[in-house]
């Protein structure tokens, strides 16, 4: 069988014994994993979603979530997970936009989904609630107690659409990033590989799994049979508690959360002494936070330099201190390169865009040929991400070319400056963003969370970093200090909504 789905019965079959999913206080074999999943692929099928169909998510980390993404996977249906936080009308939007004809979700998503039930035709009375039965809404565990237990045959190819990714926003609209079985069966190969994930490894992920990071250690846990354990949502705390109880060898987290377990009142590098990969993506992780990390917990970070889309780098664990400012370099079977704004090649240290391609690049965007086009060109995508590769090959990521600073005609990179401000004792997190200038046009502004509340003024800290920054163009016209940022279900720094506030009733560059 070619589809990932065949992963489930294989280890079901061959390693029946061995724990396949640790959520909670449940801890369940492969043998009864499977179990439950072929219950609820026939469910799904009884109600008549099939092959090719879309089924959606509005749900929180749970077991229903994970049961979701490989039964659905067995039918050949489409899984679309969509944010917990989202609203009516971002619901009817991304929901109607793919074209779905089931939803599972829980309880306190009622009201907002209510608002869009109007606006989604295909799914009918097909609304399924994973935390019980509501009017107008199915008890999922019900549909699933009464669904024969059979097998499955439905042939499903590897370049059948496994799922869409709807890209998290953080600098535009989210679209719709089509990802095939074929595509997801190499995140298992791959990322298994480089980060030395295998059966006896014990895999944590404790951000949501709706983010498609979270496949960077999910896929390659099912693909190997590795032991996957699920944490409800994030918490700094419970994490390291988790890691500690379960023996956790590897997983991710996106750069606030590292720091969130580096601050944590219970952090003990001891506690932690199981882990063989910590794995950064999503954002860069600042070097200040990079050195403490490595001081701690010598020998056990990686980082990724990613897109959904079907890009990346991986800095490996061997590499992360001698290469400390790379993203690593491209796996087996990708290449990148960088281009100028002429379409020319550039050498080793010139900046310009990165562009990839790889046998992992999605299908295109959902509806989208015109923004499909846009991103890929002969094969090639085109990442709209800038950065250089040094003298070895290795990517250094300079900044995103939508979060450029245009001041006065000068080129100032967000992240130069976020590297200064981050060495700041009291800064506990920090942003850059250009805003409105009468004279320049936009100038610098950063964004910080402090380690204590009152720990520095708004002044103390823009003259500290404008005193050590390289150059003047970089200075910031000034700090706003926040008790948190905006994200998005990953934990990711929403930045376009902080530049946007300072944009809003302006004409604001694209």
């Amino acid at each position: 069988m070619l589809h990932i789905a065949a992963l489930t019965e294989r280890h079901a079959r061959y390693r029946p014994e061995a724990i396949a999913v640790v959520f909670k206080d449940q801890r369940l074999s492969w043998r009864q994993w499977e179990t439950r999943l072929l219950k609820l692929a026939n469910a799904m099928r009884a109600s008549g979603v099939g092959r090719g169909d879309f089924v959606a998510t509005l749900l929180a980390n749970c077991l229903e979530l994970l049961e979701v993404y490989w039964a659905a996977a067995k039918i050949g249906a489409t899984v679309v997970p969509l944010s917990p936080l989202l609203l009516g009308d971002a619901i009817a939007a991304l929901a109607g936009d793919a074209d779905v004809k089931l939803m599972v979700a829980q309880k306190s998503m009622v009201p907002a989904i209510d608002a869009a039930r109007d606006r989604l035709p295909l799914v009918g009375d097909r609304f399924w609630l994973v935390d019980g039965a509501a009017k107008g809404y199915a008890d999922y565990h019900a549909q699933v107690t009464a669904a024969p237990q059979g097998p499955i045959a439905i042939e499903v190819e590897p370049g059948d659409i496994y799922n869409i990714m709807y890209t998290s926003g953080t600098t535009g609209l989210p679209k719709g990033i089509v990802l095939s079985h074929q595509v997801r069966a190499l995140y298992g190969t791959l990322f298994a590989n480089a980060l030395r994930i295998a059966p006896e490894s014990v895999v944590m992920h404790s951000g949501a799994i709706v983010f498609n990071g979270a496949f960077v250690t999910m896929m390659p846990s099912f693909f190997v049979g590795a032991t996957y354990v699920l944490a409800p949502q994030f918490d700094a705390a419970e994490a390291i508690e988790l890691i500690a109880r379960e023996g956790v060898t590897h997983t991710m987290m996106v750069p606030s959360q590292i720091v969130a377990v580096l601050s944590a009142p219970n952090f003990d590098a001891a506690k932690l002494a199981s882990l063989e990969c910590l794995l950064s993506l999503g954002a860069p992780l600042h070097n200040e936070h990079k050195d403490r990390l490595h001081a701690l917990l010598p020998g056990r970070f990686y980082e990724l330099y990613g897109l959904t889309e079907g890009v990346m780098t991986v800095l490996d664990r061997d590499d992360a201190v001698r290469k400390s400012g790379s993203v690593g370099v491209p796996p087996p079977l990708q290449e990148l390169k960088i281009l100028g704004e002429d379409g020319r090649n550039l050498a080793a240290g010139e900046v310009g865009e990165i562009v990839a391609r790889s046998p992992m690049l999605m299908r295109g965007y959902h509806k989208r040929p015109d923004l499909t086009a846009q991103a890929l060109r002969q094969g090639w995508l085109h990442t709209g991400d800038l950065g250089y590769v040094d003298a070895e090959g290795f990517l250094h990521l300079v900044d995103r070319k939508k979060d450029m600073i245009d001041s006065g005609g000068v080129k100032v990179y967000p992240r130069d400056v976020e590297e200064v401000a981050a060495r700041h004792p009291a800064i506990r997190e920090v942003t850059v963003f250009g805003v409105p200038h009468d004279k320049w046009g936009e100038t610098p502004l950063a964004a910080v969370v402090l380690n204590a509340a009152g720990a520095a003024t708004a002044e103390e800290l823009r003259d500290w970093i404008n005193a050590r920054v390289s150059a003047r163009y970089q200075r910031v016209s000034g700090v706003e200090i926040l008790a948190d940022f905006p994200r998005n279900a990953a934990g990711k720094i929403l930045k376009r909504e902080l530049r946007d506030r300072h944009w809003a009733g302006r004409n604001r560059r694209i």
